[in-house]
């Protein structure tokens, strides 16, 4: 496995992305007003490729980092479709299929007529399967930054593998953030057992909302600050208006949001998300790497769905009310063979993307 040791490429600034989440089937549906309870409600509902990990990876890669990687588990009902999207966004997806649990899936009603506000209703699937059991050593090699999803949290084998996660990174000297990624779930978790958890996380990216969750501060600019005394650096997403960098108990910037015409707001903070750590990446210091983000983020919010347009067209799939562009049926799971390297990068850094059979003995992604 060729690359800079992942210590090394993170002094040296750039490397890859290595990020730990979520990849589930999002299914967005689009109405305006209230629901009819009892009856129909007309909506435009589409099929799409989802989950946190997942978005940020890709809106990472759109954003100009060479090198994205990400490690998910997901069913076997979709597990090829997934890859392929990843593939296709200039992500190197290393999926496990777990042997049992079918992918995520999370219903998104959104609401056209309340600044295209979401809800969500989710089933997690496979995804709160991923564990300890899926990581290795090799996945840091040649790594600058590791991201987490807060939804690892929320799961017991989850929370192992953070613990190990972060360990590992630790002791490469790799940078590790982590975007808490639910209040309602936080709410349920607890915040002293949350802060507990993230010790060791040294980028923490809430939600305005997240922040004041955690903090018990009404304020978004206090909350960001009181949480920068216990994360060396916090970046507070606050929605329309734009995002607060934190740190040593201190707001040192407040960064705009950029102008957008929401559509649907799905998967904006995960947009924020990818390309900050993108902009990190190239060596830009946090408030400039914020700006960025809120350029994805206003990107994000004009597009249905919580994904970049694939290759260099803005253009979307045409809509019909009622319909659902559906994946494809997967292929036979498995391992699959590499497809070598995406990005200007090169081939440094682990095998391409490939999908793991969930109880295939001696894979090396699950070693260690």
């Amino acid at each position: 496995m060729s690359g800079l040791p992942g210590g090394a490429a993170a002094r040296e600034g750039g490397g890859a992305l290595l990020v730990v989440g979520d990849v589930v089937t999002d299914v967005v549906a689009r109405h305006r007003g209230p629901l009819a309870s009892g009856t129909d409600t007309v909506a435009v509902i589409r099929t799409l490729p989802g989950g946190a990990g997942a978005n940020v990876a890709c809106w990472a890669a759109h954003r100009g980092c060479a090198d994205v990687r990400l490690l998910g588990r997901v069913g076997a009902d979709a597990a090829a479709w997934h890859e392929r999207e990843l593939i296709a966004s200039g992500v190197r997806p290393r999926l496990v299929v777990d042997p049992q649990a079918p992918t995520g899936t999370v219903i998104c009603l959104v609401d056209t007529g309340a600044a295209a506000e979401r809800t969500f209703l989710t089933d997690s699937g496979a995804s709160l399967r991923l564990g300890p059991e899926d990581w290795s050593e090799a996945l840091l090699d040649g790594v600058g930054r590791l991201h987490l999803s807060g939804y690892l949290l929320f799961s017991g084998t989850g929370r192992a593998l953070v613990r190990t996660a972060v360990a590992s990174a630790r002791a490469r000297g790799v940078p590790v953030s982590l975007d808490p990624a639910s209040a309602g779930f936080l709410v349920e978790l607890g915040v002293e057992r949350f802060m507990a958890l993230v010790e060791g996380v040294d980028v923490l990216l809430p939600s305005r909302d997240e922040a004041c969750l955690l903090t018990g501060l009404p304020d978004g600019a206090d909350a960001a600050a009181a949480l920068s005394r216990r994360v060396p650096l916090v970046v507070a997403k606050q929605g329309a208006d734009g995002a607060l960098v934190a740190r040593d108990g201190a707001v040192l910037a407040s960064v705009p949001a950029a102008p957008a015409t929401p559509r649907d707001t799905t998967g904006a903070g995960d947009a924020f998300t990818g390309a900050f750590l993108a902009a990190l990446l190239t060596g830009a210091d946090p408030g400039a790497a914020a700006a960025e983000g809120c350029r994805a983020g206003a990107l994000a919010v004009e597009r249905v769905g919580g994904r970049p347009p694939v290759g260099g067209g803005g253009t979307e799939p045409s809509e019909s009310a009622g319909s659902a562009e559906c994946p494809k049926s997967p292929e036979p799971s498995g391992p699959s063979e590499p497809s070598g390297c995406s990005g200007p990068s090169g081939c440094s850094g682990p095998p391409g993307p490939s999908v793991d059979d969930g109880q295939a003995a001696g894979d090396p992604a699950r070693a260690g």
